[in-house]
C-alpha cells in the first residue's frame, strides 16, 4: 500500500496519559517508536520535543473533545495535526490497548486512510467558547425565570396569567416590590406601565395572594441572580460583537434570513466561520451539522430517516430559528413549515425548515448576497396542476359543477 506520509505519529489521548506511536519509512526501511506521556503542560512539551526529534510531519489523534484540546493547542503550531473521528478507526476489532490504538492510528495516517475533522483556527475556537458559554447562561437564566414563576404560584400570585412577560418592565417593577415586602394589590397594580393590556382590576385580582417572608426571601435571591446574569450576558454580547466587528457585513447578510436574529447570526459565524470553504456543498454542511436526513436501508427497504447527533450548539440555534421562521406568514420558510407540520408534526417540521436554512446559509456565505425569498406561494406555483385538481375536487364534493377558464 502506498505510503503518503513517511514520518507520522498516532496519539491515543486519555485523561491522564497520551500514548504516542511514531512510524517512519525511509525507502524500504521502517521504524517504530512508542512512548507514553502525561497530560500536564510540561509533559506535553516533552511530547512535542520528542516528535520534533523524530522529524514527524503529521500527527493524528483520537480523543474526547475536552481531553484533546490541550494536546491539539500545543501541537498545531509545529505539525500538521488532525483530530479524527473515532468511528473511522474503530472498525477493525482486536485493538484493546492504548499502544495498539496509537499504532493503528499512525498506520492509517501513514497510508492516507484518515481524513481530519473540521477544526477552526484559534481565534474562531475562542469565539465559539464565548458564544457557547453565553448560550448556557441564557438557558440558566430561563430556568431561573421558571423558578420565579414557581415561587409566585406558591404564593397564590397569578401575575403570569395577566402579563405575557413576567420579567418585562411592568413585571420587574411588581416583582421587586413583592420582594421588598409590598403586598397590597392596589399598590402593586399601580406600578404597571400604562401600555399593559391587562386592566388595573385584572391586575389587582391576580396580585391578591399570600406572599410570606419565605417567598419574599426566595424572590430577592432569584432577582439578584437575574441581575447578575443580565450583566454577564451584556459583557459577553459586547465581547462577541467586538470579535465579529470585521465581519459585520456578513452578519447582516445572515440576519436577512427569516427567524435569524443577531445572536443566532453570531452563533452561525462562531460555529461555521465567515466562509464555507471547508464545506464543498450545502449537503456537506447539512451533514456536518447533522441536519441532513439519515439513511438506513436494508433489503431495499428504508427503515429510518432520523438525523444523528452533530454540532449541538449550531443545530439547536438553527432549529430555534426554524421555529421562529415557521411563525412568519409571508415567507417561503413559513409556508414550508406549515406544509410539513400537517403530516410530520411540529418537531420534524422544525428540523425540515432548519435543513433549508443550512442550505441558505451556505449560499449566503458563498455568494456574499442576502437571502432571496422564494415567496409564500412557491409550492402553489410549483404544483399548479395539483392545486387545481384539489380545488376542483373539493368544490365538486360540495355539490358544485366546476368549469375552469384560463385568465386572459
Amino acid at each position: 500500500m502506498e505510503v503518503v506520509f513517511p514520518r507520522c505519529a498516532g496519539l491515543d489521548v486519555h485523561k491522564k496519559t497520551v500514548v504516542a506511536c511514531i512510524l517512519a519509512r525511509e525507502g524500504r526501511e521502517t521504524g517504530r517508536a512508542v512512548q507514553t506521556f502525561g497530560t500536564a503542560t510540561a509533559d506535553l512539551l516533552s511530547l512535542q520535543t520528542w516528535l520534533t526529534e523524530h522529524r514527524v510531519t503529521h500527527v493524528a489523534m483520537e480523543s474526547p473533545a475536552s481531553y484533546g484540546k490541550p494536546v491539539f493547542n500545543l501541537l498545531e503550531s509545529s505539525f500538521t495535526t488532525w483530530l479524527v473521528n473515532p468511528a473511522h478507526i474503530k472498525a477493525v476489532p482486536g485493538r484493546k490497548t492504548a499502544v495498539k490504538d496509537a499504532e493503528w492510528i499512525a498506520d492509517l495516517l501513514q497510508h492516507g486512510l484518515l481524513k481530519p475533522s473540521f477544526i477552526p483556527d484559534r481565534p474562531q475556537r475562542e469565539l465559539r467558547e464565548r458564544t457557547r458559554y453565553r448560550q448556557s447562561l441564557i438557558e440558566e437564566r430561563a430556568r431561573e425565570v421558571n423558578r420565579i414563576q414557581k415561587v409566585l404560584e406558591g404564593a397564590n400570585i397569578k401575575l403570569g396569567s395577566v402579563v405575557s412577560n413576567v420579567l418585562g418592565v411592568s413585571g420587574t417593577r411588581i416583582l421587586q416590590a413583592l420582594a421588598d415586602g409590598i403586598t397590597d394589590p392596589e399598590s402593586l397594580a399601580a406600578l404597571a406601565d400604562d401600555r399593559l393590556r391587562a386592566t388595573p382590576a385584572e391586575l389587582q385580582r391576580a396580585l391578591q395572594g399570600l406572599m410570606g417572608a419565605h417567598q419574599q426571601f426566595l424572590l430577592r435571591q432569584q432577582l439578584r441572580h437575574l441581575t447578575q446574569w443580565d450583566r454577564q450576558l451584556a459583557e459577553l454580547d459586547a465581547e462577541v460583537a467586538s470579535r465579529l466587528a470585521p465581519f459585520e457585513a456578513t452578519r447582516a447578510l445572515l440576519e436577512s434570513l427569516p427567524g435569524v436574529g443577531r445572536r443566532t447570526a453570531e452563533t452561525i459565524l462562531a460555529e461555521i466561520g465567515p466562509t464555507v470553504a471547508p464545506f464543498r456543498s450545502p449537503a456537506t454542511l447539512a451533514k456536518w451539522v447533522r441536519l441532513a436526513p439519515g439513511h438506513h436501508e436494508s433489503a431495499g427497504k428504508r427503515l429510518s430517516g432520523r438525523t444523528i447527533p452533530g454540532n449541538r450548539s449550531l443545530r439547536a440555534a438553527l432549529v430555534e430559528a426554524a421555529q421562529a421562521a415557521g411563525r412568519t406568514q409571508a415567507t417561503y420558510l413559513g409556508a414550508q413549515y406549515r406544509r410539513a407540520v400537517r403530516t410530520q408534526g411540529a418537531k420534524r417540521a422544525a428540523v425540515i425548515v432548519a435543513h433549508s436554512i443550512v442550505g441558505d446559509i451556505w449560499y449566503i456565505l458563498q455568494r456574499h448576497q442576502p437571502y432571496a425569498d422564494l415567496g409564500v406561494d412557491y409550492f402553489d406555483r410549483r404544483d399548479q396542476e395539483h392545486v387545481r385538481r384539489q380545488a376542483v375536487k373539493r368544490l365538486e364534493g360540495l355539490g358544485y359543477r366546476v368549469t375552469l377558464t384560463a385568465a386572459s
